[in-house]
């Protein structure tokens, strides 16, 4: 098993990909290599000045980079020896069996299209984000691949998104729910009101749609939106988690008090901590693609970013593209 890692997208890059890379070697045996696209120079200066050993890599120098502020449609075209455009060229030839990045969205999500390819039958990739619930994760998905959308578009994100859920998180039957702002039948706009006849003849277990506040409480596995709604609810979401640990910090650290009774809370607090940290995921997935395309966050540190090269190797394990693509022809014929 071959990762290949965009060691210059992200913010924090790139220290906490490299670190992150490494920890991803010392965690999973099935790793063969990682196989590092960026500035060789910068890669071996950081792995140097932070005193860290890397193993099973390799680099392959590139010359440009693509920035977050860069114009996703262009970008790769642009920039062709940029770390990001020459991991898609690598992952397209077979020199590794995933690609990783934490940089800009737009510009991974026109490469895996254009470079990789949409798996047959697939109207549109969709990026799909495992977030922490109530009592346990559900996969939203789009998250921001496709802002303008078709019934059709959705009804196809609701099957991928129960595969994953299915093969990936070994959730049997899968619920599959449409988000809207209600529950009733009625409810939504044109887009939704036509997704969700489709969805209701659909071969998953589509239970109907789902209102803001209770996507958290798990009450679907698989939630449906549209990529702008899909981007706004994982956005909202993650700043909500951060105000209220925050909140909760603030709180114990008021006085001698409040300190002290933190000590009797602390094991459920640190539980909690865990359960809502978006770092345990690593970042999402592109469905839809022929190859495994990981999209982590753009801040990521070492810990994040080796929870997204954990999502590659579960890929690669359940082999859930060829599934997709058996199911989908299946579901054509």
């Amino acid at each position: 098993m071959k990762i290949i890692v965009d060691a210059m997208g992200g913010d924090n890059a790139p220290l906490e990909i490299i670190k992150g890379a490494m920890l991803a070697l010392d965690e999973f045996d099935e790793i063969d290599e990682i196989i590092f696209t960026g500035d060789e120079d910068k890669i071996n200066e950081s792995v140097k000045e932070n005193g860290i050993k890397l193993k099973k890599s390799r680099i392959v120098n590139c010359t440009q980079e693509i920035s977050m502020c860069d114009e996703p449609a262009s970008a790769l075209k642009e920039k062709p020896d940029s770390s990001m455009a020459v991991g898609f060229k690598l992952l397209s030839e077979g020199e590794g069996d995933a690609f990783v990045s934490a940089g800009n969205t737009g510009a991974i999500t026109v490469g895996a299209t254009l470079i990789i390819k949409r798996i047959k039958g697939i109207k549109r990739p969709a990026i799909a984000s495992l977030i922490p619930g109530d009592k346990k994760p559900f996969l939203l998905l789009d998250c921001g691949a496709n802002s303008d959308c078709r019934a059709e578009f959705l009804y196809q994100f609701g099957y991928m998104g129960s595969l994953y859920m299915k093969n990936i998180m070994k959730c049997e039957n899968p619920t599959v729910a449409l988000a809207n702002n209600g529950s009733e039948d009625t409810k939504g706009n044109a887009l939704v009101k036509e997704a969700f006849e489709l969805m209701k003849g659909a071969p998953y277990n589509f239970i109907g749609s789902i209102e803001g506040r209770q996507i958290p409480f798990g009450d679907a596995d698989v939630v449906v939106a549209d990529g702008f709604s899909g981007n706004l609810i994982l956005k909202t979401y993650e700043g909500a988690a951060k105000v209220l640990m925050e909140a909760l910090e603030n709180a114990f650290n008021k006085n001698i008090l409040s300190k002290l009774s933190y000590l009797g809370v602390k094991s459920s607090l640190d539980d909690m901590k865990t359960q809502f940290d978006y770092r345990e995921y690593g970042g999402a997935v592109l469905l839809g693609i022929k190859k495994p395309v990981i999209k982590s966050h753009g801040s990521a540190d070492a810990k994040t970013f080796k929870n997204a090269i954990k999502q590659a190797v579960w890929f690669l394990q359940t082999d859930l593209i060829e599934k997709t693509e058996e199911e989908i022809k299946s579901m054509q014929s």
